[in-house]
């Protein structure tokens, strides 16, 4: 994956969901089991087979290796990804925070700069925030 390659909508999700991930230092088990099941589960990924989910995986994590990776990343899924599957995006990255459970500063700034790269209005943000942190509540916590 490199700046001048385009990716299709779906690469582009998940290299979103991988820049929210990777954002404290790692992917875990728990983030890749709930890619996993969005790629499989949800409309946008028809078609998308587990062996593409793993390819693309792979290249998002060598391209955030690079020295301007980031900005590489942010650069590909804005020109992959329309209006509406922006805010399906920035859905999924809240989907992979919201499952590890563990919200650090990192991971809080990534989402943040996800929404701007996405030029998301804040609004829709906090509401797509929202729901996605009432679909994760626990039943024991307070």
């Amino acid at each position: 994956m490199r700046s001048h390659e385009s990716l299709k909508a779906p690469e582009a999700l998940v290299l979103t969901m991988v820049l929210v991930a990777a954002a404290d230092g790692g992917i875990t088990d728990r983030e890749i089991g709930v890619m996993s099941a969005l790629v499989q589960t949800l409309p946008a990924f028809q078609d998308f087979t587990a062996g593409q989910l793993e390819q693309a995986t792979d290249a998002a994590v060598h391209l955030l290796n690079e020295d301007d990776g980031l900005k590489q990343a942010a650069d590909l899924i804005r020109s992959a990804l329309g209006i509406r599957l922006r805010e399906t995006a920035y859905a999924l990255a809240c989907e992979v925070v919201a499952a590890d459970g563990k919200v650090g500063p990192q991971t809080l700034d990534m989402l943040e700069f996800v929404q701007h790269e996405l030029a998301l209005d804040s609004l829709i943000a906090a509401a797509i925030g929202r729901g996605v942190r009432a679909r994760y509540q626990r039943a024991d916590a307070a």
